[in-house]
């Protein structure tokens, strides 16, 4: 039994140390592009930063829900699993909203999982009732997610990408959208 459990630590260490690791992925690259998009969309340098950290940032209410997100990667979850899972971006708010952020950038946190046609979480907000920084997250976060390898499945080719994220285009703001597609394709054009 000693055993046992030994093995079952280790596991959930390197469970851990993955799921950290890949978290710190994600937050670099939509921090990136939430950068070039912010920049994209004429919005003033402190604002272009201020995405950078929220879109390091955004994700870190899952921090708080490791127990029910670790060891979960070989078996889909079940929906009231799902309900705490939805609640990262509230409780990413709830821990930094006394640590010196700006309101734009928790709020950018906060509603980063809000859809342009009022059916995201966590308060079902619908076009411009959502904070401008969290409808750039809102985009970046959905490219980075679906361009990078996941637990349940290989990263999806860019083509692939933006046809999904076309086929979603009622969860985006399509003026973030465009300035979205632009920074893609001009990225790419540069590599």
């Amino acid at each position: 039994m000693e055993k046992l459990s030994s093995e079952q630590s280790e596991t959930s260490d390197r469970v851990l140390e993955f799921d950290l690791s890949a978290e710190l992925r994600h937050g670099i690259a939509v921090s990136n592009l939430a950068y070039a998009l912010s920049q994209e969309l004429g919005l003033p340098h402190e604002q272009c930063y201020d995405l950078a950290i929220a879109g390091m940032l955004h994700d870190i209410g899952k921090l708080k829900l490791r127990s029910y997100i670790n060891g979960q990667e070989s078996n889909p979850m079940v929906i009231e699993e799902l309900k705490y899972v939805r609640m990262h971006s509230a409780l990413g708010y709830e821990e930094l909203k006394d640590q010196g952020y700006s309101d734009f950038v928790l709020e950018s946190i906060l509603y980063h999982h809000e859809n342009y046609d009022g059916s995201g979480y966590p308060s079902n907000l619908a076009g411009k009732e959502i904070p401008i920084g969290a409808r750039i997250l809102r985009v970046c976060d959905v490219f980075c997610a679906l361009s990078q390898d996941r637990s349940y499945r290989k990263a999806f080719d860019k083509h692939t990408v933006m046809e999904l994220m076309i086929d979603e285009i009622k969860n985006f703001d399509l003026e973030v959208f465009l300035a979205f597609q632009r920074v893609v394709h001009a990225s790419q054009a540069g590599k």
